[in-house]
């Protein structure tokens, strides 16, 4: 099977479920997910392809993915750059939003179980992890790609990196509204974030090359929850041209003639969060001629060459592809994760609210 439409309440089980077995035979004892049997893990990714779990109902391995997070956490409350074989593999850097990413695996494992024991269970971690992101965030909003080892922030700002921050900031919100903490200071970090994407382009790529050639650039506001639906639907039409190639998918870069099944995964989810499902699931449709016999996908194709690169099958790319197949098919409670903003109140807003309901007369 080349191509798979999907539509609400129709989510391939049958179909997907050898890249669930890809990723549970890539985890190791510990609950580490690497790209690959004998590659090396990182934080984001292996978040990626512990959701990809839960939407296939591998709840249990993706419990243990998430405990070994909370093993190897920093005691800042961050996690180096790499990881691989039960030890340290990047000692170069930290990175935020790969820290930040925690909060949404979290939310989006809670979302689906309604496991509250597990996610008080894991309120520390995510606790340490934003608090750690948000001390790297600058004045005008806008928060610190990576960290150097001694602690020294690298004081450039990425807008991909920075839109999945502005994510994991509503699902850390949503977090602690759910255990009735206070998470006001964390609703302001997250607005002043949005505001410098928003509207302080100058705050992103001020020491090296703009990275607007990237695909991710291009959507990733729209999948973090920066935009309104107008505002996405407009972005996205904006330069549809110039990085979707028909038939194939989204390139990772403007100028290079190769599209990457990860990126297109997330594009699917953009193009749901703008409200244009018939193109997220025509372009969804496309990826499985990138999906090996294993279940596993590449992680993307040069048409110019006619050839498959890198000759890599990441389980996070995998994961992807259950999260995109998800949010298409409605088939868990998670679904909406990247496609709506779901900032829940907190508890103080809610009696408020409920208070409020009594003052008001007939």
């Amino acid at each position: 099977m080349s191509e798979l439409y999907l539509s609400k309440g129709l989510f391939p089980t049958e179909f997907l479920r050898p890249s669930v077995e890809f990723i549970l035979s890539a985890q190791q004892a510990d609950g580490c997910i690497p790209w690959f049997p004998g590659g090396h893990a990182d934080p984001w990714d292996h978040i990626e392809a512990a959701m990809g779990l839960v939407v296939a109902g591998e709840i249990d391995a993706a419990r243990r993915a998430y405990r070994w997070l909370q093993s190897t956490q920093l005691p800042d409350g961050s996690w180096w750059a790499a990881y691989k074989d039960g030890a340290i593999h990047d000692q170069d850097r930290r990175e935020t939003n790969f820290v930040a990413y925690v909060a949404t695996g979290v939310w989006h494992f809670h979302l689906v179980t309604g496991d509250r024991d597990f996610l008080q269970e894991m309120w520390p971690t995510v606790e340490r992890a934003i608090g750690w992101v948000l001390s790297h965030q600058g004045p005008h909003g806008e928060i610190h790609w990576a960290v150097d080892p001694d602690g020294s922030p690298r004081e450039d700002a990425l807008v991909t990196g920075c839109s999945s921050i502005h994510k994991s900031l509503e699902c850390a919100v949503n977090i602690g509204h759910t255990l009735a903490l206070d998470a006001r200071h964390w609703v302001d970090a997250r607005w002043q974030l949005g505001e410098a994407l928003r509207h302080r382009p100058e705050r992103f790529d001020r020491s090296w090359e703009s990275k607007a050639r990237f695909s991710m650039d291009w959507f990733y506001p729209v999948l973090g929850g920066v935009l309104t639906r107008a505002q996405a639907k407009a972005r996205l039409q904006e330069r549809w041209s110039v990085f979707v190639q028909d038939g194939l998918g989204c390139r990772c870069v403007s100028d290079e003639p190769w599209v990457t099944v990860a990126e297109s995964c997330e594009l699917t989810m953009a193009l749901l969060a703008a409200g244009d499902h018939p193109r997220a699931a025509k372009l969804f449709s496309w990826l499985h001629q990138w999906r090996d016999s294993d279940g596993a996908y590449w992680t993307g194709y040069q048409w110019v060459e006619d050839v498959l690169w890198p000759l890599e099958k990441p389980t996070w790319t995998a994961g992807a592809v259950l999260l995109a197949a998800d949010a298409l098919t409605g088939h868990t409670a998670a679904s909406r994760i990247f496609t709506e903003v779901g900032l829940l109140e907190s508890p103080q807003q809610a009696e408020r609210a409920h208070a409020r309901q009594f003052l008001v007369q007939p």
